[in-house]
């Protein structure tokens, strides 16, 4: 049985960063999965916010994080990150990573292969 384990959540204040990790406890799944990382607010459904490809690298940031979020990945470690810059209050959500077999663009929520537990990111002063 894979798993994914974030890291790397807390309280921050508007326009600071954070960096979550994602740990694969299988080489297999992080090597043959695309990876994304998924968030849900209070109320709200779950969104993707990016996926990166596991054949070239790519990666497909939501337009509301463009520019402020950048995902990548540590082949070595098995282990995928989300670079978090400039925060706002509307950022606050649990975040979760996610492995699919399908591409990046074939991810979505309801049919996701594997979550992680999630990590909750809070913005606030």
């Amino acid at each position: 049985q894979v798993h994914l384990v974030e890291s790397g959540g807390g309280l921050v204040q508007p326009g600071g960063s954070l960096k979550l990790a994602c740990q694969a406890s299988s080489s297999f799944l992080f090597e043959h999965y695309t990876l994304a990382w998924f968030r849900q607010a209070p109320g709200k459904e779950r969104e993707k916010v990016s996926c990166i490809s596991t054949s070239d690298g790519t990666t497909y940031p939501a337009d509301s994080v463009k520019g402020r979020f950048t995902i990548s990945r540590d082949n070595a470690k098995n282990t995928m990150y989300l670079q978090m810059d400039n925060l706002t209050p509307e950022d606050t959500a649990i975040y979760y990573c996610a492995a699919d077999i399908r591409p990046c663009p074939g991810i979505v929520a309801k049919a996701v292969d594997v979550w992680g537990q999630g990590t909750q990111v809070t913005v606030a002063s």
